[in-house]
Protein backbone atom coordinates (compact mmCIF):
# COMPACT_ATOMS: atom_id res chain seq x y z
CA UNK A 1 0.00 0.00 0.00
CA UNK A 2 2.44 2.74 0.87
CA UNK A 3 4.71 1.59 -1.78
CA UNK A 4 2.03 2.49 -4.27
CA UNK A 5 1.34 5.65 -2.43
CA UNK A 6 5.08 6.70 -2.65
CA UNK A 7 5.62 6.01 -6.26
CA UNK A 8 2.39 5.80 -8.47
CA UNK A 9 1.04 9.05 -6.52
CA UNK A 10 3.23 11.20 -5.06
CA UNK A 11 6.02 10.70 -7.20
CA UNK A 12 4.17 11.98 -10.33
CA UNK A 13 2.64 14.66 -8.42
CA UNK A 14 6.77 15.62 -7.18
CA UNK A 15 7.69 15.70 -11.17
CA UNK A 16 4.32 17.33 -12.77
CA UNK A 17 5.60 20.31 -10.19
CA UNK A 18 9.15 20.18 -11.56
CA UNK A 19 8.23 20.50 -14.73
CA UNK A 20 6.04 23.44 -14.31
CA UNK A 21 8.61 25.21 -12.55
CA UNK A 22 11.38 24.38 -15.15
CA UNK A 23 8.98 26.10 -17.73
CA UNK A 24 8.58 29.48 -15.75
CA UNK A 25 12.10 29.31 -15.01
CA UNK A 26 12.47 29.42 -18.89
CA UNK A 27 9.63 32.06 -19.23
CA UNK A 28 11.64 34.53 -16.74
CA UNK A 29 15.15 33.52 -17.68
CA UNK A 30 15.30 36.89 -19.05
CA UNK A 31 13.79 39.21 -16.16
CA UNK A 32 16.46 40.98 -14.25
CA UNK A 33 15.49 41.01 -10.79
CA UNK A 34 17.24 42.49 -7.01
CA UNK A 35 18.63 39.86 -5.10
CA UNK A 36 17.51 40.45 -0.85
CA UNK A 37 19.89 38.33 0.97
CA UNK A 38 19.27 39.25 4.89
CA UNK A 39 16.30 41.73 3.21
CA UNK A 40 18.52 43.43 1.88
CA UNK A 41 19.36 44.81 -1.45
CA UNK A 42 22.21 43.09 -3.08
CA UNK A 43 23.77 42.14 -6.37
CA UNK A 44 21.04 41.51 -8.95
CA UNK A 45 19.91 38.35 -10.21
CA UNK A 46 17.23 37.09 -12.79
CA UNK A 47 14.27 35.95 -11.75
CA UNK A 48 14.20 32.56 -14.15
CA UNK A 49 17.28 31.67 -12.32
CA UNK A 50 15.96 31.82 -8.58
CA UNK A 51 12.90 29.70 -10.54
CA UNK A 52 15.69 27.11 -11.64
CA UNK A 53 17.22 26.79 -7.60
CA UNK A 54 13.84 25.38 -6.60
CA UNK A 55 13.91 23.29 -9.83
CA UNK A 56 17.33 22.05 -8.99
CA UNK A 57 17.17 21.06 -5.67
CA UNK A 58 13.77 19.23 -6.43
CA UNK A 59 15.63 17.18 -9.06
CA UNK A 60 18.16 16.21 -6.28
CA UNK A 61 15.99 15.01 -4.05
CA UNK A 62 13.60 13.58 -6.05
CA UNK A 63 16.41 11.10 -7.68
CA UNK A 64 17.55 10.91 -4.12
CA UNK A 65 14.01 9.60 -3.39
CA UNK A 66 14.19 7.00 -6.10
CA UNK A 67 17.33 5.80 -5.35
CA UNK A 68 16.04 4.36 -2.08
CA UNK A 69 15.23 0.53 -2.25
CA UNK A 70 12.28 -1.12 -0.76
CA UNK A 71 13.19 -3.31 1.34
CA UNK A 72 11.34 -6.85 2.23
CA UNK A 73 11.32 -9.25 4.96
CA UNK A 74 11.13 -13.14 3.96
CA UNK A 75 12.35 -15.28 6.68
CA UNK A 76 9.74 -16.52 9.00
CA UNK A 77 8.23 -15.98 12.06
CA UNK A 78 11.51 -14.25 13.60
CA UNK A 79 13.48 -14.19 10.46
CA UNK A 80 15.78 -17.79 10.57
CA UNK A 81 13.10 -19.82 8.19
CA UNK A 82 12.57 -21.65 11.40
CA UNK A 83 9.62 -23.68 9.69
CA UNK A 84 10.50 -23.45 6.14
CA UNK A 85 13.82 -25.26 7.41
CA UNK A 86 12.39 -27.87 9.57
CA UNK A 87 9.86 -29.14 7.54
CA UNK A 88 12.06 -29.14 4.20
CA UNK A 89 15.75 -29.32 5.70
CA UNK A 90 17.07 -29.60 2.14
CA UNK A 91 16.12 -26.91 0.59
CA UNK A 92 18.22 -24.02 0.54
CA UNK A 93 15.91 -21.49 2.19
CA UNK A 94 18.23 -18.42 1.78
CA UNK A 95 18.93 -18.80 -2.15
CA UNK A 96 14.83 -19.13 -2.33
CA UNK A 97 14.14 -15.99 -0.18
CA UNK A 98 16.53 -14.15 -2.31
CA UNK A 99 15.38 -15.12 -5.48
CA UNK A 100 11.87 -14.91 -4.77
CA UNK A 101 12.04 -11.54 -2.87
CA UNK A 102 14.27 -9.71 -5.20
CA UNK A 103 14.42 -11.28 -8.37
CA UNK A 104 10.49 -11.95 -8.56
CA UNK A 105 9.15 -9.15 -6.07
CA UNK A 106 11.59 -6.48 -7.46
CA UNK A 107 12.33 -5.74 -3.66
CA UNK A 108 15.07 -5.71 -1.53
CA UNK A 109 15.44 -8.74 0.93
CA UNK A 110 17.07 -8.24 4.41
CA UNK A 111 18.69 -10.56 5.04
CA UNK A 112 18.79 -10.51 9.02
CA UNK A 113 15.45 -9.57 10.43
CA UNK A 114 13.35 -10.00 13.34
CA UNK A 115 9.73 -10.72 12.73
CA UNK A 116 9.37 -7.80 10.82
CA UNK A 117 11.01 -5.76 8.43
CA UNK A 118 13.57 -2.91 10.09
CA UNK A 119 11.53 -0.19 8.52
CA UNK A 120 14.82 1.72 7.90
CA UNK A 121 14.17 2.28 4.49
CA UNK A 122 10.88 3.17 4.66
CA UNK A 123 11.92 5.99 6.98
CA UNK A 124 14.95 7.06 4.10
CA UNK A 125 11.75 7.89 2.31
CA UNK A 126 9.91 9.52 4.93
CA UNK A 127 12.73 12.03 5.19
CA UNK A 128 13.07 11.98 1.64
CA UNK A 129 9.97 13.49 1.12
CA UNK A 130 10.12 16.16 4.24
CA UNK A 131 13.30 17.41 2.41
CA UNK A 132 11.09 17.45 -0.59
CA UNK A 133 8.20 19.09 1.28
CA UNK A 134 10.73 21.84 3.03
CA UNK A 135 11.98 22.35 -0.44
CA UNK A 136 8.54 23.36 -1.58
CA UNK A 137 7.79 25.12 1.65
CA UNK A 138 10.62 27.20 1.20
CA UNK A 139 9.08 27.77 -2.60
CA UNK A 140 5.86 29.00 -0.97
CA UNK A 141 7.19 31.50 1.17
CA UNK A 142 9.15 32.96 -1.46
CA UNK A 143 6.60 32.93 -3.82
CA UNK A 144 4.27 34.81 -1.29
CA UNK A 145 7.04 37.03 -0.39
CA UNK A 146 7.50 38.28 -4.45
CA UNK A 147 3.84 38.80 -4.46
CA UNK A 148 3.77 41.06 -1.32
CA UNK A 149 6.36 42.83 -3.12
CA UNK A 150 4.52 43.11 -6.16
CA UNK A 151 6.96 41.26 -8.20
CA UNK A 152 3.83 39.14 -8.73
CA UNK A 153 0.60 40.17 -9.35
CA UNK A 154 -2.64 37.38 -9.17
CA UNK A 155 -5.00 36.82 -12.15
CA UNK A 156 -8.82 36.91 -10.63
CA UNK A 157 -11.55 34.28 -11.07
CA UNK A 158 -15.15 35.86 -11.38
CA UNK A 159 -16.32 34.74 -8.22
CA UNK A 160 -13.36 33.95 -6.14
CA UNK A 161 -13.40 35.90 -3.29
CA UNK A 162 -9.92 37.72 -2.69
CA UNK A 163 -10.18 38.52 0.89
CA UNK A 164 -12.95 38.35 2.91
CA UNK A 165 -13.16 41.48 4.71
CA UNK A 166 -11.53 44.20 1.79
CA UNK A 167 -12.63 43.73 -1.45
CA UNK A 168 -9.09 45.37 -3.26
CA UNK A 169 -7.12 42.31 -2.29
CA UNK A 170 -6.70 39.30 -3.73
CA UNK A 171 -4.53 37.07 -1.28
CA UNK A 172 -2.06 34.65 -1.79
CA UNK A 173 -4.06 31.62 -0.07
CA UNK A 174 -2.94 29.00 -2.50
CA UNK A 175 0.30 28.97 -1.39
CA UNK A 176 -0.70 29.89 2.74
CA UNK A 177 -2.33 26.79 2.26
CA UNK A 178 0.28 24.54 0.61
CA UNK A 179 2.50 25.64 3.69
CA UNK A 180 0.12 24.96 6.19
CA UNK A 181 -0.38 21.41 4.58
CA UNK A 182 2.93 21.00 4.45
CA UNK A 183 2.94 21.29 8.15
CA UNK A 184 1.34 18.60 8.67
CA UNK A 185 2.28 16.70 6.28
CA UNK A 186 5.98 16.72 7.86
CA UNK A 187 5.16 16.68 11.18
CA UNK A 188 3.49 13.22 10.82
CA UNK A 189 6.26 12.20 8.71
CA UNK A 190 8.37 12.72 11.50
CA UNK A 191 6.80 10.94 13.38
CA UNK A 192 6.53 8.13 11.19
CA UNK A 193 10.51 7.92 10.10
CA UNK A 194 11.73 8.16 14.15
CA UNK A 195 8.77 5.62 15.41
CA UNK A 196 8.92 2.78 12.96
CA UNK A 197 12.56 1.74 12.96
CA UNK A 198 12.51 1.32 16.54
CA UNK A 199 10.70 -1.92 17.86
CA UNK A 200 11.30 -3.85 21.36
CA UNK A 201 13.23 -6.62 20.73
CA UNK A 202 11.87 -9.36 18.20
CA UNK A 203 8.69 -7.36 17.60
CA UNK A 204 6.07 -5.15 19.16
CA UNK A 205 3.21 -3.63 17.45
CA UNK A 206 3.41 -0.14 17.54
CA UNK A 207 4.19 -0.10 14.06
CA UNK A 208 0.50 -1.68 13.49
CA UNK A 209 -1.26 1.20 14.17
CA UNK A 210 1.07 4.08 12.82
CA UNK A 211 1.38 2.43 9.93
CA UNK A 212 -2.22 2.42 9.02
CA UNK A 213 -1.85 6.63 8.91
CA UNK A 214 0.66 6.58 5.67
CA UNK A 215 -1.80 7.85 3.66
CA UNK A 216 -2.21 10.78 5.68
CA UNK A 217 1.10 12.98 5.17
CA UNK A 218 1.22 11.97 1.46
CA UNK A 219 -2.49 13.04 0.64
CA UNK A 220 -1.12 16.54 2.93
CA UNK A 221 1.76 16.72 0.51
CA UNK A 222 -0.51 16.00 -2.56
CA UNK A 223 -3.38 18.45 -1.61
CA UNK A 224 0.03 21.05 -0.78
CA UNK A 225 1.16 20.46 -4.34
CA UNK A 226 -2.46 20.96 -6.27
CA UNK A 227 -2.38 24.51 -4.27
CA UNK A 228 1.12 25.37 -5.63
CA UNK A 229 0.13 24.57 -9.38
CA UNK A 230 -3.23 26.45 -8.95
CA UNK A 231 -1.14 29.77 -7.10
CA UNK A 232 1.48 29.31 -9.85
CA UNK A 233 -0.98 29.08 -12.68
CA UNK A 234 -2.57 32.62 -10.90
CA UNK A 235 0.63 34.46 -10.89
CA UNK A 236 1.10 37.47 -13.30
CA UNK A 237 4.56 38.86 -13.83
CA UNK A 238 4.61 42.89 -12.70
CA UNK A 239 7.61 43.62 -14.98
CA UNK A 240 7.26 47.00 -13.83
CA UNK A 241 7.85 46.89 -10.14
CA UNK A 242 10.73 44.84 -10.69
CA UNK A 243 12.12 47.40 -12.49
CA UNK A 244 11.62 50.17 -10.46
CA UNK A 245 13.45 48.02 -7.79
CA UNK A 246 16.46 48.13 -9.78
CA UNK A 247 16.34 51.61 -10.42
CA UNK A 248 16.23 53.02 -7.20
CA UNK A 249 19.41 50.79 -6.27
CA UNK A 250 21.89 51.94 -8.20
CA UNK A 251 24.48 51.29 -5.19
CA UNK A 252 24.53 47.31 -5.82
CA UNK A 253 26.66 47.75 -9.09
CA UNK A 254 29.44 49.27 -6.41
CA UNK A 255 30.67 45.28 -5.76
CA UNK A 256 31.15 45.71 -9.80
CA UNK A 257 33.25 48.84 -9.60
CA UNK A 258 35.80 47.65 -6.96
CA UNK A 259 36.38 44.29 -8.41
CA UNK A 260 37.31 46.12 -11.89
CA UNK A 261 39.39 48.72 -10.07
CA UNK A 262 40.91 45.77 -8.13
CA UNK A 263 41.63 44.01 -11.44
CA UNK A 264 42.75 47.93 -12.55
CA UNK A 265 44.67 47.94 -9.16
CA UNK A 266 43.81 50.86 -8.06
CA UNK A 267 44.31 52.31 -4.48
CA UNK A 268 41.80 50.90 -1.70
CA UNK A 269 38.84 50.64 -3.82
CA UNK A 270 36.49 49.14 -1.28
CA UNK A 271 37.30 51.88 0.82
CA UNK A 272 36.21 54.08 -1.85
CA UNK A 273 33.38 52.94 -2.46
CA UNK A 274 32.30 52.04 1.26
CA UNK A 275 32.87 55.81 1.34
CA UNK A 276 30.36 56.73 -1.30
CA UNK A 277 27.68 53.88 -0.74
CA UNK A 278 27.07 52.71 2.87
CA UNK A 279 24.43 53.99 4.62
CA UNK A 280 23.70 56.36 2.29
CA UNK A 281 19.66 56.42 0.67
CA UNK A 282 20.44 58.70 -2.18
CA UNK A 283 22.80 56.91 -4.93
CA UNK A 284 21.85 57.48 -8.05
CA UNK A 285 23.01 56.82 -11.78
CA UNK A 286 24.05 60.74 -11.69
CA UNK A 287 25.75 60.19 -8.44
CA UNK A 288 27.56 56.87 -9.22
CA UNK A 289 28.79 58.27 -12.58
CA UNK A 290 30.23 61.73 -10.96
CA UNK A 291 32.23 59.24 -8.64
CA UNK A 292 33.63 57.45 -11.85
CA UNK A 293 34.17 60.33 -13.52
CA UNK A 294 36.21 61.60 -10.43
CA UNK A 295 38.24 58.41 -10.64
CA UNK A 296 42.00 58.31 -11.65
CA UNK A 297 41.78 55.87 -14.45
CA UNK A 298 41.96 55.66 -17.90
CA UNK A 299 38.80 56.49 -20.03
CA UNK A 300 38.36 52.93 -21.35
CA UNK A 301 37.98 51.94 -17.48
CA UNK A 302 35.67 54.50 -17.13
CA UNK A 303 33.43 53.99 -20.42
CA UNK A 304 33.68 50.16 -18.82
CA UNK A 305 32.19 51.34 -15.75
CA UNK A 306 29.38 53.75 -16.77
CA UNK A 307 28.27 50.99 -19.25
CA UNK A 308 26.87 49.05 -15.59
CA UNK A 309 23.96 49.33 -14.42
CA UNK A 310 21.57 47.02 -11.85
CA UNK A 311 19.58 45.67 -15.23
CA UNK A 312 22.89 44.28 -16.83
CA UNK A 313 25.15 43.28 -14.02
CA UNK A 314 23.55 40.01 -13.64
CA UNK A 315 26.49 37.23 -13.84
CA UNK A 316 26.25 34.52 -15.70
CA UNK A 317 24.46 31.03 -14.77
CA UNK A 318 24.59 27.43 -16.70
CA UNK A 319 22.11 26.57 -19.05
CA UNK A 320 18.74 25.52 -18.56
Amino acid sequence: MWKHSLEFELLPSYLNLQTHLHQLAQDFKDIPMLAKTHGQPASPTRLGKEVMVFVERLENQIRLFSYIPVAAKFGGATGNFNAHHVAYPKTDWIKFGNHFVEEVLGLQRMQFTTQIEHYDNLAAHFDCIKRINTILLDLCRDIWTYISMEYFKQQTKAGEVGSSAMPHKVNPIDFENAEGNIGVANAMLEHLSAKLPVSRLQRDLTDSTVLRNIGVPVAHTIIAIKSIEKGLSKLVLNEQALKADLDNNWAVVAEAIQTILRREKYPNPYEALKELTRGKDGITKQSLHKFITSLKVSAEVKAELKQITPHNYTGVVAKY
